[in-house]
């Protein structure tokens, strides 16, 4: 048994048999579930949430995207046939949906922002193809993730991990890595995420600090984000649950 906030522990062992898998709603975990089942010599970790959680994907597109390990999700990216202004990638269920209603967000107060949405079932896949049978080459990594333009990442686990797993990557510079910080209690999902940082408010408000053109173009709209965010805090502790809005939010383009 791997602790859900710890899969570095399996990341410490040999290449040849450690798999750690993330995925983002019930039929990736269907598909996950069903490979690592009929696989035999491997250190199989699932990461998966024990809390209902909306679905992205039927079965088909499940099993495919699982079978990639990473890939884009064209419905949530604006940067079809142009290099993006950002890469919003993230690799768990609530990182999914965090990141999912940031780029709702972002899309709707920026609508001509290049957003490249990349999600993270195979977690390995970020190590090189030299150090893991599951890692990308580099070629693949840049194609994916840009040689310069800046990467949010939300994780559902320690930041760190992502670093050390893809620092020898060309653009591992402009890779922000939010994810767990030991912060909170007995809280609401949405407050538990404030508190760590990897809401949505908290990652929208990352990509106006990392793009450019919108560090001073988008001003406005960071207030009007964190106003949002103090809102769904303080309702919280008022309530004892997340606000409606932010509790039955499902992507809405």
């Amino acid at each position: 048994m791997v602790d859900h906030l710890q899969p570095d522990v399996v990341v410490n062992k040999s290449a040849a048999v450690t798999r750690i898998y993330l995925p983002p709603d019930v039929n990736s975990l269907l598909s996950v579930a069903d490979h690592c089942l009929r696989s035999e010599g491997y250190i199989n970790v699932i990461v998966s949430d024990k809390q209902n959680h909306l679905q992205y994907l039927d079965m088909n597109a499940a099993i495919v995207h699982c079978t990639k390990g990473i890939g884009i999700w064209h419905k949530a990216s604006t940067d079809q046939g142009h290099e993006p202004d950002v890469v919003m990638a993230c690799a768990g269920d609530i990182p999914t949906k965090e990141a999912l209603a940031a780029t709702a967000m972002l899309r709707q107060e920026f609508p001509d922002l290049k957003i490249r949405f990349v999600n993270v079932v195979d977690l390995l896949r970020l190590q090189p193809s030299t150090e893991h049978p599951h890692g990308m080459t580099d070629r693949d990594f840049d194609s994916l993730f840009t040689v310069d333009k800046p990467i949010i990442f939300a994780f559902h686990g320690y930041p760190w991990l992502i670093h050390r797993l893809a620092y020898r990557r060309t653009n591992h510079n402009n890779l922000h890595v939010r994810g767990y910080k030991e912060k909170g209690n007995i809280n609401t999902p949405l407050e538990l995420a404030i508190q760590n940082q990897i809401d949505r408010f908290t990652l929208a408000m990352d990509v106006i600090d990392r793009v450019p053109r919108l560090q001073v173009a988008g001003a406005h709209a960071k207030e009007k984000f964190r106003n949002m965010q103090i809102e769904c805090k303080n309702y919280s502790h008022e309530h004892g649950v997340d606000q409606p809005d932010a509790a039955n939010w499902k992507w809405p383009l």
